[in-house]
């Protein structure tokens, strides 16, 4: 992965990984979990102590393996979450495609669809200048 971005740190946690950035943070859930926001509240607070409400940040989400989400978790973490710029999904597969231009509709930040980590990356870093 290319990036300027500043390591913060990286965190394995039962529902996945979570790599924190200066501006960005790739999320790695765990094959077979069923992701919602009730099993996300240890993750959402390392996103809370790394950028508060005031850093600008990017989540990325690295779908290397199959799991299962709600999209409509996403209606509560853009609640919590003012200084979230983006929303990125990395895809391997046309069905993760097809999945994640369904859950664009839920979302109310900019979103973008990538077949690369690099591409995400750099997409999120130019949100992150924009602001």
């Amino acid at each position: 992965m290319n990036s300027e971005q500043a390591y913060l740190g990286k965190h394995h946690l039962d529902i996945g990984t979570f790599t924190f950035y200066g501006n960005f943070m790739v999320a790695e859930v765990a094959e077979g979990v069923a992701f919602a926001f009730e099993n996300a509240t240890e993750m959402l607070s390392l996103a809370k102590q790394y950028y508060g409400n005031t850093t600008p940040f990017v989540y990325i989400t690295n779908r290397v393996n199959s799991y299962s989400f709600n999209p409509t978790a996403h209606f509560k973490t853009t609640a919590m979450f003012s200084n979230l710029k983006g929303y990125a999904v990395v895809t391997y597969d046309v069905m993760n495609q097809d999945i994640a231009q369904m859950e664009q509709s839920f979302m109310n930040r900019p979103f973008g669809m990538f077949k690369s980590l690099d591409d995400a990356v750099a997409w999120a870093e130019s949100l992150i200048v924009k602001d």
